[in-house]
């Protein structure tokens, strides 16, 4: 379900999952999953600096597809690249609503910045757990 008037934030669940050196190359549909699930309260409580509620939308590609959608975050699975289908969706979103996409990836950063959408890093939803 779609809230058109939250701000629709994007997270590049390749890139979001790769920011921390875990094992998660062992599993990454398992991986997909336990990032999906710290997701679920940012819809609620929002992003720091970016209150909530937001639409909360997980893209997942290769051996992550699959991952099923759970309340408060939307999980679109790649047929390709996922940096194409977040591409798409931020230009979807553009210029009706705010967007916000999670990635590290200097590439996509450009092509959803040029839809008018605002990025941040992984570490806005996967803080670096203490070594």
């Amino acid at each position: 379900m779609s809230d058109d008037t939250a701000v629709l934030v994007i997270v590049d669940g390749a890139n979001v999952v790769g920011s921390v050196p875990d094992g998660w190359w062992r599993d990454r549909h398992g991986a997909a999953v336990r990032l999906r699930d710290a997701l679920v309260p940012y819809a609620t409580d929002g992003l720091p600096g970016l209150p909530g509620p937001v639409e909360l939308v997980l893209v997942v590609e290769g051996a992550a597809r699959g991952v099923a959608s759970v309340a408060g975050v939307r999980v679109d699975s790649a047929p390709g690249s996922g940096d194409d289908l977040i591409a798409e969706l931020a230009k979807a979103a553009a210029p009706e609503r705010e967007c916000v996409v999670v990635t590290a990836d200097r590439g996509l950063r450009q092509r959803v910045e040029a839809y008018g959408a605002r990025c941040v890093g992984p570490r806005t939803v996967r803080p670096v757990p203490p070594a």
